[in-house]
């Protein structure tokens, strides 16, 4: 039994690699063009659009050089060969971004997200990113009749900085608390078709290549609460 157990994980790691490698490279082409053709319309049309159409066409640029830095992040991770960038991240401000990329679903859900003051800290942009995107995106999907509550707070200390996401939603089953990392794998929800399951994997397996780490530190009637640990820098 337990001579099956490695193998049966490797295949399984093997298996996300490859999703992730073929679908993060058959999107750096579209998004590319995307770029390329927003970028042009501004340089063509910049002088003639009103405010609003100007602040329209920046974000569609803005969104696809994100998607890219992304898409290339997780192409790094498929290679095994995860390219670890180290930049000065201003917490607050990219908190603020990924809440406003999910505008429709805030919308819809009547979400509120609430923090304190964040720190700016050192650590790789695109990987922390699509971490807290993917808890807070959990956040708002599997919620209760309640309107969503998302609070996030950070603790820095000389080893580490700890983000934790809270929400209010129904917590996770206590039998499915073990399987929430696991590939493919999503939470039963009725009413809702489920998703490709990679997220909470994806985010897991980038914050090692940071030397740091995603885990649940509770999950009940009350909501759950994830913390992102990431290794402060040396100096």
């Amino acid at each position: 039994m337990s001579s099956e157990q490695p193998v049966a994980s490797s295949e399984n790691e093997e298996r996300i690699r490859r999703f992730l490698a073929i679908a993060s490279h058959d999107l750096q082409s579209p998004l590319r063009h995307i770029a390329m053709y927003a970028e042009i319309l501004l340089d063509d049309l910049a002088d003639r659009l009103d405010g609003d159409q100007l602040k329209s066409l920046q974000t569609i640029l803005h969104k696809a050089e994100t998607a890219q830095r992304l898409t290339k992040a997780l192409m790094g991770f498929a290679s095994s060969a995860p390219q670890v960038t180290a930049t000065e991240i201003d917490l607050d401000g990219l908190v603020r971004e990924i809440w406003a990329d999910m505008a429709s679903e805030v919308a819809a859900s009547g979400a509120t997200l609430q923090h304190d003051d964040l720190p700016t800290i050192i650590s790789d942009a695109a990987i922390v990113r699509i971490a807290l995107t993917n808890v807070i995106a959990n956040a708002l999907a599997y919620r209760s009749a309640s309107p969503p509550v998302v609070t996030i707070e950070a603790e820095q200390n000389s080893a580490a900085l700890t983000i934790r996401i809270s929400d209010n939603g129904p917590g996770i089953d206590p039998t499915h608390q073990d399987k929430i990392f696991d590939a493919f794998w999503s939470r039963p929800q009725d009413g809702r078709p489920a998703g490709p399951g990679l997220g909470l994997t994806a985010a897991r397996e980038m914050l090692r290549a940071l030397g740091g780490g995603i885990r649940l530190e509770r999950s009940d009637a009350g909501g759950s609460r994830f913390a992102i640990r990431l290794p402060s820098p040396r100096t």
